[in-house]
C-alpha cells in the first residue's frame, strides 16, 4: 500500500508544525509572563540600594566620641584620621541618644562584621553622629570597637550632605577603601543581603 503524496505532504507539514511549537512555546511563554504579568526577572544580584554613581567622600577629620569616658560626656579631641580610607567601611548616621532603631542597626552592623570571620579586620564601623552626643554608657557596653565620630560641626555637617537624603533610622552604608560611598541598606528588609554582598565584595576586591 503506498502513501499518496497528500499524505505525506499533510505528515510534514505536521512535523514541522510540532518543531516550531517545540521552539516556539518558550518564547511566546516567557513574552507572556513579561507583558501579561507582573513578574519581572532580577535586575540586579545585589541586595542593597546601589548608588550610582558611587560618591567619592571628602577626606575629613571628625573628633571623635569615646565611650569609655561618661564622665567627660563622651567627648574626645583626639581626630579619626584616614576617615574612610583603607579599609572597607559601614557606616550609620544617626542621633547619638540612640534610640531602639538605632540600636537595632548598630546591632545588625555588628552582627554581620562578626560573621566575616578572618575578614573582620577588613571591615571598620564608623558611627556618625548627627546630635544629641551620645548614649557613652550603651556604646561602651554593646559597640566595642565602633568607631564614634562627632559629625555636628561644620566638617561633619558637608560630609553627611554627601550620603543620600531621607530617613536614615534604619540605614546602613558601604564605602569602598578609596572613601567611595557604594551601597545603602534598609537593614529591617533583609539583614543577610547585606553579610552576602559584603562577602562578595570582599573576595572581589584587591585593595582594603
Amino acid at each position: 500500500m503506498t502513501t499518496s503524496a497528500e499524505e505525506l505532504r499533510n505528515r510534514n507539514l505536521l512535523t514541522l508544525a510540532g518543531l516550531a511549537a517545540l521552539f516556539l512555546l518558550p518564547l511566546l511563554g516567557s513574552v507572556w509572563l513579561y507583558y501579561g504579568t507582573g513578574w519581572r526577572p532580577a535586575g540586579h544580584v545585589n541586595h542593597g540600594e546601589l548608588i550610582s554613581p558611587p560618591r567619592r567622600l571628602s577626606k575629613v577629620s571628625l573628633p571623635r566620641v569615646a565611650p569609655a569616658d561618661p564622665a567627660a560626656g563622651g567627648k574626645s579631641s583626639t581626630p579619626a584620621p584616614d576617615l574612610f580610607r583603607g579599609t572597607w567601611t559601614l557606616a550609620y548616621v544617626g542621633d547619638g541618644s540612640c534610640d531602639a532603631a538605632c540600636r537595632q542597626t548598630l546591632y545588625v552592623m555588628r552582627q554581620t562584621r562578626r560573621a566575616l570571620g578572618t575578614d573582620m579586620p577588613r571591615v571598620s564601623r564608623v558611627f556618625l553622629v548627627t546630635g544629641h552626643c551620645c548614649a557613652v554608657a550603651f556604646l561602651a557596653r554593646e559597640q566595642a570597637g565602633l568607631e564614634v565620630l562627632d559629625a555636628t560641626g561644620l566638617p561633619g555637617r558637608q560630609l553627611l550632605d554627601q550620603f543620600p537624603p531621607g530617613d536614615r533610622t534604619h540605614s546602613l552604608f558601604i564605602v569602598d577603601p578609596l572613601g567611595n560611598l557604594m551601597m545603602r541598606y534598609d537593614v529591617r528588609r533583609n539583614p543577610r543581603g547585606l553579610l552576602i554582598d559584603l562577602r562578595k565584595l570582599l573576595a572581589l576586591s584587591d585593595i582594603g
